[in-house]
């Protein structure tokens, strides 16, 4: 295989997208969600051989504070050749120059793949202060609990 890689500051086609994120066995996602998604990015790096994208990253944030890299994805037959970390450089090339010195800049790694991000100072957290998520569909337990607080008086007791 050849390695004329192009990379290029730009956002992928929904569909690229998709695609990219289906060949590395992600989650499904919607494409509506998706196309918001990547139009609000802080900065988005694309690689593609020829006309087919096969390595992609950006940085997500509020621009000020938090920044956060997200989607560092490579095409498996193209894994191993340093596309990724040639994407890593080009999102903290973009993060020393965007990002203010005590901005918080995190990730979320793919299983097994902590180590890849360690040569760009990236750490665990400590097990006391854990990273934690939810999804959206898991939201309507949140509204049921408030309404639990509230038949209870509960409401204040929590921060």
């Amino acid at each position: 295989m050849t390695k004329n890689f192009i990379f290029e500051e730009a956002i992928p086609s929904v569909r690229d997208y998709l695609t990219l994120r289906a060949l590395v066995g992600w989650s499904t996602v919607s494409g509506k969600a998706v196309e918001k998604s990547l139009a609000n990015s802080l900065y988005s790096i694309c690689v593609y051989h020829e006309t087919q994208l096969i390595g992609y990253g950006r940085v997500i944030g509020d621009n000020g504070i938090y920044f956060y890299i997200q989607d560092v994805i490579v095409h498996p037959l193209w894994q191993r050749q340093g596309i990724g970390r040639q994407i890593m450089q080009k999102i903290m090339n973009y993060l020393k120059i965007h990002a203010d010195p005590t901005a918080f800049v995190g990730l979320m790694a793919a299983k097994g793949f902590g180590p890849f991000y360690e040569p760009y100072g990236f750490k665990n957290r400590a097990t006391d202060a854990p990273g934690m998520f939810t999804y959206a569909k898991d939201l309507n337990f949140l509204l049921e609990l408030e309404k639990v607080e509230d038949k209870y008086g509960l409401k204040d007791k929590f921060p």
